[in-house]
């Protein structure tokens, strides 16, 4: 499934996982201005609000971080205000120091677009994140996601304002039932999964093939070779995250993925993460 956004009124495409509302927000490493990297984990029992800009070179970017930080003066300590863009950490300083942003936290994402392709927000014809506004909850739930679609524009501010204070009013309780969101170290060995628990959870998983209870396969189809190699790109950044490396093939328009767990030499839950997050990442 093609996501995308405008520029102009001409179309650009976003690349990265799709993640709705409702689902565990996913973890992601950025740079702060003194050069050290800052996860979510960072915020641990803060509401978050994430809000991503192109460029601070912009004038729109420019008043987002401004009107953010304004509003977060009025905010109580649990909120944490995050501006994220690709803008190098040195730019970033110097525009804080310049106006005084002090209520913001403005980070990069400048290394490995770790935000940008963890939250769907990678402009892929021009490698910049797309202007938009996450709230994450203090259990690491997303509550509201809002993606502008003319790049040009400003967030909605006041639609922000108003989700945010509902998930100050009530948190979600997290869903028990569903697998970790993150994968978990392998290295001294997980137990293998039984062979009815992954009958029952592949079912759920579309176009994933299990071979020998051991391994289980996808492929990906895109259009030509640049797209094959770019979402191969994009799943080379997640595994290095998740510490869970499968088997990537590169055939022309096509990337075959093969996740087993060696430690284990079979399939383990995170296997079935890394397919998920595959899964997001090529919009399935």
């Amino acid at each position: 499934m093609t996501r995308s956004i405008k520029f102009q009124g001409n179309p650009l495409t976003l690349a990265g996982r799709l993640i709705k509302a409702g689902a565990s927000a996913p973890d992601f490493k950025v740079t702060s201005q003194d050069l050290k990297t800052v996860s979510l984990a960072d915020f641990k029992g803060k509401i978050k609000v994430l809000s991503s800009f192109p460029s601070l070179d912009t004038p729109v970017c420019d008043l987002q971080v401004k009107e953010f930080n304004r509003r977060a003066a009025t905010l109580s300590s649990d909120v944490a205000v995050i501006g994220i863009s690709k803008d190098l950490p040195f730019a970033q300083k110097r525009f804080c120091q310049e106006n005084n942003i002090k209520n913001e936290v403005v980070l990069s994402d400048y290394k490995t677009s770790s935000f940008g392709i963890n939250y769907g927000l990678i402009i892929k014809e021009l490698n910049l994140l797309a202007r938009a506004v996450h709230i994450i909850d203090k259990n690491n739930t997303l509550r509201y996601s809002q993606i502008v679609p003319e790049l040009t524009t400003p967030p909605d501010y006041e639609d922000v304002v108003r989700a945010l204070q509902e998930v100050i009013k009530k948190e979600a309780s997290p869903d028990k039932t569903a697998l970790p969101g993150k994968c978990v170290p392998c290295e001294g060995g997980l137990p293998p999964m039984p062979k009815e628990r992954i009958e029952k959870l592949i079912a759920g998983y579309r176009g994933w093939e299990v071979v020998e209870d051991k391994k289980m396969v996808k492929e990906f189809k895109f259009n030509d070779f640049a797209d094959a190699k770019y979402f191969l790109d994009v799943l080379c950044v997640l595994s290095e995250e998740q510490g869970h490396h499968p088997t990537l093939t590169l055939i022309y328009n096509k990337v075959r993925v093969t996740l087993t767990t060696h430690a284990s030499g079979a399939l383990t839950e995170n296997d079935f993460i890394m397919a998920k997050i595959f899964d997001e990442a090529g919009g399935v």
